[in-house]
């Protein structure tokens, strides 16, 4: 099911809700760049876990208006709007990549409403205190976040040109991360239906702009509003170790800091392993007490 939701400012946020609409929910939060479009499993095998899933496009992102400015922490209040929208008192709530800080923020600053939160392949804080943020990071990653802090408009020019070239052909943007991509990565990509949900997935989130995509960088390089030392609910963090997107030392760093989290740090696995993982950590997200998923 399809719908526009009016946020509390009056934009507009674009949200898919996919399973069991009456089933327990969980808020899914797509990567960077992404969609609402992006990974999730098959609506029967939501329907067979009695699950529904609530997607929406971020902000600048396919349907959903532009938030000029925003910080992480701004994803809580469209959060907020989209649940009570659908009558959604208490959930859960993850985010893989580009999503996973937001997920944070969610279970930081909404303690009464989120029961769980899980973060794959996450980022940390660009401020992160004895973290070498860049350490393990593929140079195109290096190059954007750095010139996102260092020459914000530059970054921007740079992203609504790429992201006219990619609209033209979406398959760009696959291409340009096959270059950096491990040996598991490609595995994952070479897989001719998650290459064409990817590419769904691509091309809805820069349809109408590359705000979305602009306004992601700038935040995860700027304040993200929230301490994740403060976070009360149960934390899933899951990272393949060869990541060279979001290095692993981002989720080990946050490991030391969020209370009582799990984490799941997989010796072989890489970037877009963690499409393979969210399956068992939708199931950990809904279960009554905790464990590690795949024990």
């Amino acid at each position: 099911m399809r719908r526009r939701v009016h946020a509390s400012d009056g934009r507009h946020l674009m949200v898919e809700r996919l399973g069991d609409p009456r089933g327990r929910p969980v808020f899914l939060l797509h990567g960077t760049p992404g969609s609402r479009l992006g990974p999730a499993p098959r609506g029967m095998v939501l329907y067979q876990r009695g699950m529904q899933l609530i997607a929406y496009d971020r902000p600048g992102y396919g349907g959903s208006d532009r938030l000029a400015g925003r910080s992480v922490a701004d994803v809580v209040e469209d959060v907020r709007a989209i649940a009570d929208a659908l009558g959604l008192d208490r959930f859960a709530v993850v985010g893989r990549s580009g999503g996973a800080p937001h997920a944070l923020a969610c279970a930081a600053l909404l303690p009464e409403r989120v029961t769980r939160a899980a973060a794959l392949v996450t980022l940390a804080p660009r401020d992160a205190d004895g973290l070498d943020w860049f350490e393990g990071m593929a140079a195109s990653n290096v190059l954007e976040y750095t010139t996102a802090t260092v020459d914000p408009d530059g970054l921007t020019a740079r992203f609504i040109m790429r992201s006219a070239e990619i609209r033209r052909d979406p398959v760009r943007l696959l291409d340009d991360l096959r270059r950096e991509l491990t040996d598991s990565d490609r595995m994952v990509v070479a897989d001719a239906g998650v290459r064409s949900m990817l590419l769904r997935n691509y091309q809805e989130a820069l349809r109408t702009s590359a705000y979305g995509w602009i306004d992601d960088a700038l935040a995860f390089c700027s304040p993200w509003g929230f301490d994740p030392a403060g976070i009360t609910a149960p934390v899933l963090l899951w990272h393949g170790e060869k990541d060279v997107f979001s290095p692993v030392g981002h989720s080990r760093w946050l490991a030391q800091r969020i209370p009582g989290v799990t984490a799941v740090l997989e010796p072989a696995a890489a970037h877009f392993d963690a499409l393979h993982a969210l399956p068992r950590i939708l199931t950990w997200l809904l279960e009554d007490h905790p464990g590690v998923p795949g024990d």
